[in-house]
C-alpha cells in the first residue's frame, strides 16, 4: 500500500505542476491577448521615462515581462507550501497585494491615458488569472 501511496503523490504532482505551467502559459497570453486588442485597436503603446527614452511596446516586451512574474508567482507558491501551515491562504494574501501594489506606479508613466489604462488592463488580467489558477493548485494546509 505504501507503493500505491507514492505513485499517487507523484501523479498528483506531475498533474499540479502541469497545471501550474499552464497558469503560467494562461496568464502570460492573457496580457498578450490585451495587447493586441490594443494594437488593433490603433494603440501604439508608448512609454517614456528619463532612464530609458521612449519605449514602445510590443508582443515580446509583454512576454518578457509577464512570463519572470508569472514563474516567480509559481515559485512563491512552492515557497509558501514547503514553509507555511496554510499555503494557499498565505499566498493568495500576497499575490492581491503584489498585484495591487503593481497598479500605482502606471500613474506616474509618462504615457497616454489609453496607454495607462492598457498597462493597467495587463496587469490586472494577468494577475487575476495567476491568483485564480495557481490558487486552485495551492495545497490548502499541511
Amino acid at each position: 500500500m505504501g507503493t500505491n501511496s507514492e505513485v499517487d503523490v507523484s501523479v498528483s504532482r506531475g498533474q499540479r505542476r502541469a497545471y501550474r505551467a499552464l497558469a503560467v502559459a494562461v496568464s502570460v497570453c492573457a496580457a498578450l491577448l490585451v495587447w493586441v486588442i490594443a494594437w488593433a485597436g490603433g494603440g501604439g503603446l508608448e512609454v517614456t521615462s528619463p532612464a530609458a527614452g521612449t519605449l514602445r511596446i510590443g508582443a515580446a516586451l509583454v512576454v518578457a515581462s509577464a512570463l519572470p512574474l508569472a514563474l516567480a508567482a509559481w515559485g512563491a507558491l512552492a515557497l509558501a507550501e514547503r514553509f507555511t501551515p496554510r499555503p494557499r491562504r498565505v499566498w493568495t494574501a500576497v499575490a492581491v497585494a503584489v498585484l495591487l501594489l503593481s497598479l500605482p506606479p502606471l500613474l506616474f508613466l509618462e504615457a497616454t491615458d489609453a496607454t495607462k489604462l492598457t498597462l493597467a488592463l495587463m496587469h490586472v488580467v494577468t494577475g487575476v488569472v495567476l491568483i485564480a489558477m495557481l490558487r486552485r493548485s495551492g495545497r490548502p494546509t499541511r
